[in-house]
C-alpha cells in the first residue's frame, strides 16, 4: 500500500513550515506567491490528498479525536469527564463525531501514539487536560497536518491553539480574598510543577502574598499528589506542617475537599479552626461535607471557544495560535470564616 503524503512531507521537500503549507494549500494570506506556486505544484506530483475531504464526502461531519490522559479520571477526579461530556455534546450538535482515547502512564512515557492516530481514523484532534512537553511534541509529529487544539493547558512553543482558565488571577483574587477576611498566615496546597495550572496558581498566590508584605514559607507550600503518577493523595496520605496557618489556598476543590478530610481526621473543623479555598467550581459528590468557597472555571465557554477554533482550523480559516485564556469567577460558600 503506498504511503498516506501529509503536508510534513511537503514541508520538507520545500524547506518551509507545516503551517506554510497548510496556508498555501487552503489559500490563505501570508505565503508568497512563488512559495504558494511551488507547494501546490509539489503536493500534484507527490499526490497528496486532504484528508477531511475525503472523509467529508462519506460524512456530514467531521472526526474528532479527544485524548486525555487516566490519570484525571482516579477515584473522585470527574472534572474532565464533565468537560469532555461538553465538548462531545456541542461537537455532535454541530454534526461531528467523537472518538475518546484514555492515555495511560506508559503510554506517555514511552511515546506511544493513541489508536487514533495510527489507524487514521480522524479529522482533528483535541488533547484535554495536561501531557507532558515530550509527548504533546511527539503528538504533534504523528498527527502531522490535521488540526490540534489542546483544552485546559497551554502549548509552550505556542505553535497551536490553547485554551484555558485564568489560573494566575484565579489564585491571585481567592488569596486577596482571604486577605480580606483578616487572614494574613495562608499556605499553599498542589504539587508544583506537576501542571502549568498548579504552577500558575502558585504563582498567583504568591503575587498576593508578596503585595501585602508577607514572606512565603516554605513549609507551607505542600504536596497534593504523587510525583510520579500525578494521583491526588488520599487524605491520610496528604502532609500537614508541623506549624498550621489558618488558611490554605488549593489549586483544586478536589485537593481542597481532601485537605478538609484530612483536617478532620485530626479533630479540626472548616471554617471553624481553618478557612479553604478551592479552583473549578466542581468537585465530586461525598468527597466532604463543606461547601467550598472557589473560584469557578467558566468551562461552557472554554469548551465553545475550543470547538469554535477546532471549526475554523477544519475550514482552513486563519486562526491566532497561542494560549486564550477564560476568565472565571469567584464564588463565595461556606469554608472560610472572616478573623477579627
Amino acid at each position: 500500500m503506498a504511503k498516506t503524503v501529509k503536508m510534513a512531507d511537503i514541508a520538507k521537500k520545500v524547506g518551509v513550515s507545516v503551517v506554510t503549507v497548510s496556508k498555501a494549500l487552503t489559500g490563505q494570506k501570508g505565503v508568497s506567491e512563488s512559495t504558494r506556486q511551488q507547494i501546490l505544484r509539489l503536493a500534484d506530483e507527490m499526490g497528496y490528498v486532504q484528508p477531511s475531504a475525503a472523509i467529508r464526502s462519506e460524512t456530514k461531519g467531521h472526526n474528532i479525536g479527544i485524548i486525555i490522559h487516566d490519570k484525571y479520571f482516579s477515584k473522585y477526579n470527574s472534572f474532565y469527564l464533565q468537560m469532555y461530556q461538553m465538548l462531545t455534546s456541542r461537537l455532535g450538535a454541530q454534526g461531528d463525531f467523537t472518538i475518546l482515547e484514555l492515555i495511560t502512564h506508559d503510554m506517555e512515557k514511552e511515546l506511544t501514539a493513541p489508536n487514533l492516530l495510527k489507524e487514521n481514523k480522524i479529522d482533528a484532534l483535541v488533547m484535554q487536560g495536561e501531557f507532558s512537553r515530550q509527548y504533546c511534541e511527539f503528538i504533534k509529529s504523528v498527527a502531522g497536518d490535521i488540526p490540534l487544539v489542546y483544552l485546559d493547558f497551554c502549548d509552550e512553543s505556542r505553535d497551536e491553539v490553547s485554551v484555558i482558565s485564568d489560573s494566575f488571577y484565579g489564585s491571585y483574587y481567592m488569596t486577596n480574598y482571604l486577605f480580606e477576611k483578616g487572614h494574613r498566615d495562608i499556605a499553599f496546597v498542589g504539587s508544583l510543577l506537576q501542571t502549568t495550572s498548579i504552577t500558575d496558581r502558585y504563582l498567583g498566590y504568591v503575587k498576593s502574598m508578596m503585595e501585602h508584605g508577607i514572606q512565603v514559607r516554605p513549609d507551607w507550600q505542600i504536596e497534593d499528589r504523587d510525583k510520579n503518577t500525578g494521583i491526588i493523595f488520599e487524605p491520610d496520605k496528604l502532609p500537614l506542617p508541623l506549624e498550621l496557618p489558618t488558611a490554605f489556598v488549593c489549586n483544586c476543590d478536589l485537593t481542597a475537599g481532601v485537605l478538609i478530610k484530612r483536617l478532620e481526621k485530626e479533630g479540626y473543623k472548616v471554617p471553624r479552626d481553618f478557612s479553604v479555598v478551592g479552583y473549578d467550581n466542581f468537585i465530586f459528590p461525598g468527597v466532604c461535607d463543606v461547601e467550598i468557597t472557589t473560584y469557578e472555571v467558566d468551562m461552557p465557554v472554554m469548551v465553545q471557544k475550543a470547538v469554535s477554533y477546532l471549526t475554523s482550523l477544519l475550514k482552513g480559516e486563519d486562526v491566532k495560535m497561542g494560549t486564550h485564556i477564560i476568565t472565571g469567577h469567584l464564588i463565595e460558600k461556606d469554608s472560610v470564616k472572616a478573623l477579627s
